[in-house]
Protein backbone atom coordinates (compact mmCIF):
# COMPACT_ATOMS: atom_id res chain seq x y z
CA UNK A 1 0.00 0.00 0.00
CA UNK A 2 1.29 3.44 -0.97
CA UNK A 3 2.60 5.93 1.57
CA UNK A 4 0.69 9.21 1.39
CA UNK A 5 2.66 12.29 2.41
CA UNK A 6 1.19 15.80 2.61
CA UNK A 7 3.74 18.58 2.01
CA UNK A 8 2.46 21.51 4.03
CA UNK A 9 3.33 24.89 5.49
CA UNK A 10 0.75 27.67 5.73
CA UNK A 11 3.54 30.19 5.22
CA UNK A 12 4.10 30.93 1.52
CA UNK A 13 7.47 31.10 -0.20
CA UNK A 14 9.16 28.38 1.87
CA UNK A 15 9.92 25.96 -0.96
CA UNK A 16 6.82 23.81 -0.46
CA UNK A 17 5.92 23.43 -4.14
CA UNK A 18 9.59 23.18 -5.11
CA UNK A 19 9.88 20.29 -2.66
CA UNK A 20 6.68 18.63 -3.92
CA UNK A 21 7.92 18.70 -7.52
CA UNK A 22 11.53 17.78 -6.98
CA UNK A 23 11.25 15.26 -4.16
CA UNK A 24 8.53 13.32 -6.01
CA UNK A 25 10.57 13.37 -9.23
CA UNK A 26 13.70 12.19 -7.40
CA UNK A 27 11.76 9.34 -5.76
CA UNK A 28 10.32 8.34 -9.15
CA UNK A 29 13.83 8.34 -10.66
CA UNK A 30 14.79 5.77 -8.04
CA UNK A 31 12.23 3.35 -9.47
CA UNK A 32 9.28 4.01 -7.16
CA UNK A 33 5.80 4.51 -8.62
CA UNK A 34 4.73 8.02 -7.63
CA UNK A 35 1.53 10.07 -7.81
CA UNK A 36 1.55 13.81 -7.13
CA UNK A 37 -1.72 15.53 -6.16
CA UNK A 38 -1.72 19.31 -6.60
CA UNK A 39 -4.11 20.68 -3.94
CA UNK A 40 -3.02 24.30 -4.40
CA UNK A 41 -5.36 26.48 -6.54
CA UNK A 42 -2.28 28.30 -7.85
CA UNK A 43 -1.46 25.11 -9.75
CA UNK A 44 2.29 25.71 -9.59
CA UNK A 45 3.09 22.03 -9.08
CA UNK A 46 1.03 21.25 -12.19
CA UNK A 47 2.84 23.81 -14.36
CA UNK A 48 6.17 22.82 -12.76
CA UNK A 49 5.77 19.45 -14.46
CA UNK A 50 5.15 21.14 -17.82
CA UNK A 51 1.37 20.59 -17.77
CA UNK A 52 -0.74 23.40 -19.26
CA UNK A 53 -3.00 23.90 -16.25
CA UNK A 54 -5.64 26.08 -17.91
CA UNK A 55 -6.45 23.62 -20.68
CA UNK A 56 -7.60 20.69 -18.54
CA UNK A 57 -11.06 19.15 -18.30
CA UNK A 58 -10.46 17.00 -15.22
CA UNK A 59 -8.56 18.40 -12.23
CA UNK A 60 -8.67 18.15 -8.43
CA UNK A 61 -11.60 20.60 -8.57
CA UNK A 62 -13.79 18.22 -10.59
CA UNK A 63 -12.64 15.37 -8.38
CA UNK A 64 -13.59 17.18 -5.16
CA UNK A 65 -17.04 18.03 -6.52
CA UNK A 66 -17.67 14.46 -7.64
CA UNK A 67 -17.79 15.42 -11.31
CA UNK A 68 -15.23 12.83 -12.39
CA UNK A 69 -13.76 9.64 -10.88
CA UNK A 70 -10.17 9.78 -9.71
CA UNK A 71 -8.81 7.60 -12.52
CA UNK A 72 -10.03 10.15 -15.08
CA UNK A 73 -8.20 12.97 -13.26
CA UNK A 74 -4.78 11.31 -13.35
CA UNK A 75 -2.31 12.38 -16.03
CA UNK A 76 -0.25 9.21 -16.29
CA UNK A 77 3.49 8.99 -16.87
CA UNK A 78 4.28 12.70 -17.03
CA UNK A 79 7.75 11.30 -16.41
CA UNK A 80 8.71 7.68 -16.01
CA UNK A 81 7.05 6.32 -12.84
CA UNK A 82 5.44 9.71 -12.12
CA UNK A 83 1.78 10.67 -12.59
CA UNK A 84 -0.05 13.88 -11.60
CA UNK A 85 -3.54 14.91 -10.54
CA UNK A 86 -3.45 18.54 -11.70
CA UNK A 87 -4.95 21.72 -10.32
CA UNK A 88 -5.82 25.22 -11.48
CA UNK A 89 -7.51 28.36 -10.17
CA UNK A 90 -10.97 26.71 -10.27
CA UNK A 91 -10.00 24.84 -7.10
CA UNK A 92 -10.27 28.08 -5.12
CA UNK A 93 -14.08 27.79 -5.41
CA UNK A 94 -14.19 24.23 -4.08
CA UNK A 95 -14.16 25.33 -0.45
CA UNK A 96 -17.39 27.30 -0.85
CA UNK A 97 -19.05 24.60 -2.96
CA UNK A 98 -18.24 21.94 -0.36
CA UNK A 99 -19.83 23.84 2.55
CA UNK A 100 -23.01 21.73 2.61
CA UNK A 101 -21.27 18.46 1.72
CA UNK A 102 -21.53 15.71 4.30
CA UNK A 103 -18.12 14.67 5.68
CA UNK A 104 -16.41 17.27 3.48
CA UNK A 105 -13.09 16.68 5.29
CA UNK A 106 -12.91 13.19 3.74
CA UNK A 107 -13.74 13.90 0.08
CA UNK A 108 -10.16 13.48 -1.12
CA UNK A 109 -9.45 10.47 1.12
CA UNK A 110 -12.49 8.59 -0.17
CA UNK A 111 -11.24 9.05 -3.75
CA UNK A 112 -7.57 8.30 -3.08
CA UNK A 113 -8.50 5.07 -1.30
CA UNK A 114 -9.55 3.67 -4.71
CA UNK A 115 -6.06 3.98 -6.22
CA UNK A 116 -3.73 4.03 -3.20
CA UNK A 117 -2.45 0.49 -3.76
CA UNK A 118 -1.25 1.33 -7.28
CA UNK A 119 1.54 3.66 -6.07
CA UNK A 120 4.53 3.41 -3.75
CA UNK A 121 4.31 7.10 -2.80
CA UNK A 122 1.59 9.71 -3.11
CA UNK A 123 2.70 13.30 -2.45
CA UNK A 124 0.08 16.00 -1.86
CA UNK A 125 1.12 19.64 -2.35
CA UNK A 126 -1.04 21.67 0.05
CA UNK A 127 -2.04 25.33 -0.38
CA UNK A 128 -0.19 27.90 1.79
CA UNK A 129 -3.11 28.14 4.23
CA UNK A 130 -4.83 25.99 6.85
CA UNK A 131 -7.95 25.60 4.70
CA UNK A 132 -10.46 22.83 4.01
CA UNK A 133 -8.19 21.77 1.13
CA UNK A 134 -5.28 21.34 3.57
CA UNK A 135 -7.53 19.46 6.01
CA UNK A 136 -8.57 17.13 3.16
CA UNK A 137 -4.91 16.50 2.38
CA UNK A 138 -4.18 15.73 6.05
CA UNK A 139 -7.11 13.33 6.43
CA UNK A 140 -5.83 11.50 3.33
CA UNK A 141 -2.15 11.43 4.34
CA UNK A 142 -0.30 9.16 6.72
CA UNK A 143 2.25 11.88 7.47
CA UNK A 144 3.10 15.56 6.96
CA UNK A 145 6.42 16.83 5.60
CA UNK A 146 7.13 20.46 6.47
CA UNK A 147 9.58 22.55 4.42
CA UNK A 148 11.01 25.48 6.40
CA UNK A 149 12.90 28.35 4.85
CA UNK A 150 16.19 29.23 6.55
CA UNK A 151 15.23 32.76 7.49
CA UNK A 152 14.45 34.78 10.60
CA UNK A 153 10.70 34.05 10.75
CA UNK A 154 11.08 30.29 10.21
CA UNK A 155 9.45 29.38 13.50
CA UNK A 156 6.53 31.73 12.89
CA UNK A 157 3.51 29.64 12.06
CA UNK A 158 5.30 26.34 12.60
CA UNK A 159 3.71 25.84 16.00
CA UNK A 160 0.32 26.67 14.42
CA UNK A 161 0.91 24.01 11.76
CA UNK A 162 1.90 21.40 14.33
CA UNK A 163 -1.21 22.33 16.33
CA UNK A 164 -3.33 21.76 13.19
CA UNK A 165 -1.66 18.40 12.55
CA UNK A 166 -2.42 17.37 16.13
CA UNK A 167 -6.02 18.61 15.82
CA UNK A 168 -6.58 16.63 12.62
CA UNK A 169 -5.00 13.62 14.30
CA UNK A 170 -7.33 13.91 17.32
CA UNK A 171 -10.54 14.64 15.43
CA UNK A 172 -10.23 13.12 11.95
CA UNK A 173 -7.17 10.98 11.26
CA UNK A 174 -5.69 9.12 14.26
CA UNK A 175 -2.85 7.65 12.19
CA UNK A 176 -1.51 11.04 11.02
CA UNK A 177 2.14 11.64 11.98
CA UNK A 178 4.82 14.23 11.38
CA UNK A 179 7.14 12.92 8.65
CA UNK A 180 9.60 15.63 9.61
CA UNK A 181 11.03 19.03 8.76
CA UNK A 182 13.27 19.81 5.79
CA UNK A 183 15.25 23.06 5.59
CA UNK A 184 15.09 24.92 2.27
CA UNK A 185 16.92 27.90 0.76
CA UNK A 186 19.93 27.13 2.92
CA UNK A 187 22.86 29.50 2.37
CA UNK A 188 26.09 28.11 3.81
CA UNK A 189 27.74 31.55 3.50
CA UNK A 190 25.53 33.07 6.20
CA UNK A 191 25.42 32.46 9.93
CA UNK A 192 21.65 33.01 9.81
CA UNK A 193 20.92 29.75 7.97
CA UNK A 194 22.80 27.70 10.56
CA UNK A 195 21.25 29.70 13.41
CA UNK A 196 17.76 28.92 12.09
CA UNK A 197 18.59 25.22 11.78
CA UNK A 198 19.96 25.15 15.34
CA UNK A 199 16.99 27.01 16.85
CA UNK A 200 14.42 24.76 15.13
CA UNK A 201 16.32 21.66 16.26
CA UNK A 202 16.25 22.96 19.83
CA UNK A 203 12.53 23.77 19.68
CA UNK A 204 11.22 20.65 17.94
CA UNK A 205 10.94 17.05 18.98
CA UNK A 206 10.01 16.08 15.41
CA UNK A 207 12.33 14.38 12.93
CA UNK A 208 14.58 16.82 11.09
CA UNK A 209 16.00 15.61 7.79
CA UNK A 210 19.78 15.73 7.55
CA UNK A 211 19.60 16.93 3.94
CA UNK A 212 19.23 20.69 3.53
CA UNK A 213 18.12 22.23 0.25
CA UNK A 214 20.45 25.03 -0.85
CA UNK A 215 19.67 28.29 -2.57
CA UNK A 216 20.40 27.31 -6.15
CA UNK A 217 19.95 29.23 -9.40
CA UNK A 218 19.25 26.10 -11.46
CA UNK A 219 16.60 25.02 -8.95
CA UNK A 220 14.89 28.41 -9.33
CA UNK A 221 15.05 28.23 -13.14
CA UNK A 222 13.65 24.71 -13.57
CA UNK A 223 9.90 25.51 -13.10
CA UNK A 224 9.95 28.04 -15.95
CA UNK A 225 11.01 25.18 -18.23
CA UNK A 226 8.30 22.91 -16.81
CA UNK A 227 10.83 20.39 -15.51
CA UNK A 228 11.88 19.05 -12.12
CA UNK A 229 15.53 19.70 -11.32
CA UNK A 230 16.52 16.03 -11.78
CA UNK A 231 15.46 16.41 -15.44
CA UNK A 232 16.49 20.03 -16.01
CA UNK A 233 20.01 19.85 -14.56
CA UNK A 234 20.71 16.48 -12.93
CA UNK A 235 24.27 17.49 -11.98
CA UNK A 236 23.30 20.68 -10.12
CA UNK A 237 23.54 21.14 -6.36
CA UNK A 238 19.73 21.32 -6.22
CA UNK A 239 19.34 17.95 -7.95
CA UNK A 240 21.95 16.38 -5.68
CA UNK A 241 20.12 17.68 -2.59
CA UNK A 242 16.71 16.37 -3.66
CA UNK A 243 18.27 13.01 -4.57
CA UNK A 244 19.78 12.88 -1.07
CA UNK A 245 16.43 13.84 0.48
CA UNK A 246 14.73 11.09 -1.55
CA UNK A 247 17.29 8.57 -0.27
CA UNK A 248 16.61 9.67 3.30
CA UNK A 249 12.87 9.37 2.82
CA UNK A 250 13.13 5.93 1.24
CA UNK A 251 15.05 4.66 4.27
CA UNK A 252 12.11 5.56 6.56
CA UNK A 253 9.72 2.67 7.01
Amino acid sequence: MGRVIAIANQKGGVGKTTTAINLSAAVAKKGKKVLVIDMDPQGNTTSGFGIEKNELDNTVYELMLGECPIKQCIISDVYENLSVIPSNVNLAAAEIELIDTDKKEFVLKNEVDWIKDQYDYIFIDCPPSLSMLTVNAMTTAGSVLVPIQCEFYAMEGLSQLIHTVNLVKTKLNPSLAMEGVVFTMYDSRTNLSQDVVDSVKDALEERIFKTTIPRNVRLAEAPSYGKPIVEYDPKSAGAESYNNLADELLRIK
